[in-house]
């Protein structure tokens, strides 16, 4: 049944009207130098993107932002900072994933199909590698060994490169988000109005259809008093 929902909301995200500020491809030619940090030290990247994410309301943390079983029941609400360094050390790949999931059903954000290529061709990358890997043991051949090798490796070179590519997107939306290419910031959101799998697909934001390199235009009532960035 969860799954089925989990599913569903995926497909659902297809109809979002609104776009990434940059796509996969344009990250690095946006953001370098954030890109190169992503690269090199992803972990502590995805901790202050998703904390960045919530609005620096660590109150509102929930582990894998609420997209997974365990969600709920790793005892967040005690100790959030350690949930979330658990969470980015030990699910890296999840972490990254939920707080792209955050960050589309909040501001209601589509993956285009050149982005879904780039993220299903590192997918199935990692699944030949796997293939070749087992059939390499089982086989036992010199020439199979050498090509599960230069797959794993070619494999964990794309996912590493996507990760970061994916992570500088996030930072570029919240740029976006937070007012840093206009002149207002959007309002932090309601707690109740943070995504979960749970949850219905929230309604229009109340701003066209965004194009790539348009901001949104920012709502009123902001900024919201105890919010730093």
């Amino acid at each position: 049944m969860a799954s089925q929902a989990h599913l569903d909301k995926m497909q659902l995200r297809q109809n979002y009207r609104n776009l990434w500020h940059s796509d996969l491809m344009s990250t690095m030619q946006q953001d370098t130098p954030y890109c190169c940090l992503a690269l090199w030290c992803a972990p502590c990247v995805s901790y202050m993107l998703r904390k960045r994410a919530l609005y620096n309301d660590m109150s509102r943390y929930t582990c894998c932002a609420g997209y997974m079983p365990c969600s709920g029941r790793c005892g967040e609400r005690k100790c959030p900072e350690f949930c979330l360094f658990t969470e980015v050390f030990l699910c890296f790949g999840n972490s990254v994933a939920s707080t792209r999931f955050l960050l589309q059903d909040e501001f209601n954000i589509q993956t285009t199909k050149c982005d879904n290529c780039i993220i299903g061709f590192m997918f199935c990358l990692q699944q030949v590698a796997c293939i070749f890997s087992i059939v390499a043991m089982i086989v036992g051949s010199g020439e199979i060994q050498d090509a599960a090798q230069l797959l794993n490796c070619l494999a964990d070179m794309v996912y590493c490169t996507v990760c970061a590519c994916m992570q500088t997107q996030h930072k570029i939306e919240m740029d976006k988000r937070d007012g840093m290419f206009g002149p207002q910031p959007m309002a932090v959101p309601h707690v109740q109005q943070m995504s979960r799998l749970d949850q219905a697909i929230p309604p229009a934001a109340g701003y066209p259809p965004a194009a790539y390199g348009q901001p949104y235009p920012a709502p009123q009532g902001y900024p919201p008093s105890g919010y730093s960035r």
